[in-house]
């Protein structure tokens, strides 16, 4: 580990050299992808020099403890010793999560995807309070949240909705939100006060690039026609909603959020790109599945991940058995608490994994 871990360090300097280089901040594509580099190797030489220090603070202090007579002074060096070996031990097991292989998707932006399922009007409602709850929180990480598309219904909920998220390590955090929500409460319109539960799905796709997947356009076929919903000049009246289907796969994916049928059709690719593209990792987990027991984080969307029950102000993650009776501050953003222990949890298991294999 320790040879890696120099490697890293000189590829990081080098970096630095690069970043500073006129024709490297001249092109801004370039300096964009060093910067991702750098940032994601920064973290790792930054544990590991302050490993460093504390190997040295220690080498120190066990220096003293052998050569001073002074007892008090023996004493203050052994109290030291003490709190820098425990340090020691978890500055190296932050390290090694932190040299865990990363996925390619992490530093990547992500496709929202929201669908009302089962419940009814109860299930739309939920969905878009679900969308609300991550603007929240895109907007707590700095990130940029914007609505691509959404069905909306008569009664103020949502039929389903997409929303691409922008910024730094977005599909890292989000990666786990993939799955069914399911929400416990009392609906409005249920006048005995009988809890019924309703449920949705979220999909959490990293957006694609053009040279991630390749669409050939004689595989498409491209539909428009009016978009529906509220009315005004030039919504009802012109054919600028876009409905793309790429014949291979029969996925489809309409957009009708935009005025203009070029911007519909730029954000259905996105989206298309995006469908695609899970489709082949799906594809490639489905061959691994069958020589490892245990799939880590699958983000599989048919799975009941979470439950929101409002009578008793209680958010309940069902794979790491995390419970908080903070419902109201989870549905304004406040997902630190499972983005974080999802996080652990797979970085443990891949951990595991790692071990395991080696």
């Amino acid at each position: 580990m320790l040879e890696k871990l120099v490697q890293i360090e000189e590829n990081y300097e080098e970096l630095n050299n690069q970043l500073s280089s006129p024709d490297i901040m001249s092109d801004i594509s370039a300096y964009t992808k060093l910067m991702k580099q750098h940032r994601s190797l920064g973290e790792i030489v930054k544990k590991y020099r302050e490993l460093k220090k504390t190997q040295e603070e220690l080498d120190g202090a066990r220096e003293i403890v052998a050569a001073t007579e002074d007892a008090e002074m023996r004493e203050l060096a052994e109290l030291e010793i003490a709190e820098l070996e425990e340090n020691l031990i978890k500055g190296d097991e932050d390290l090694k999560f932190l040299l865990i292989p990363k996925d390619p998707n992490d530093e990547k932006n992500v496709i929202l995807e929201i669908r009302a399922g089962t419940g009814g009007d109860e299930a739309t409602l939920f969905a878009a309070e679900i969308l609300r709850m991550y603007a929240r929180y895109a907007e707590r990480q700095g990130w940029k949240m914007e609505i691509l598309d959404a069905a909306d219904t008569g009664v103020g909920g949502i039929k389903e909705a997409f929303a691409m998220i922008e910024g730094d390590s977005v599909y890292s955090k989000m990666r786990y939100e993939s799955g069914v929500h399911r929400v416990q409460r009392v609906p409005q319109t249920e006048t005995s006060g009988r809890i019924h539960t309703s449920a949705i799905t979220v999909a959490v796709l990293p957006e694609a690039e053009e040279v991630d997947v390749q669409i050939n356009q004689n595989d498409l076929r491209i539909d428009t026609f009016c978009s529906s919903g509220p009315g005004g000049q030039s919504v009802n009246t012109t054919y600028s909603a876009v409905r793309l289907t790429h014949l291979p796969t029969g996925v489809v994916v309409s957009m009708q959020d935009e005025k203009s049928q070029i911007k519909n059709r730029e954000k259905a690719m996105r989206v298309l790109r995006a469908r695609l593209q899970e489709i082949e990792e799906q594809k490639v987990h489905d061959a691994q599945a069958s020589e490892r027991k245990s799939q880590v984080g699958s983000g599989d969307r048919s799975e009941k991940i979470r439950t929101y029950n409002f009578k008793e102000n209680r958010v309940s993650d069902h794979r790491i058995g995390l419970t908080v009776h903070q419902l109201d501050l989870v549905m304004e953003g406040g997902l630190d608490e499972f983005i974080e222990g999802l996080t652990t949890h797979y970085q443990t298991e891949k951990l595991k994994a790692e071990t395991v294999t080696a």
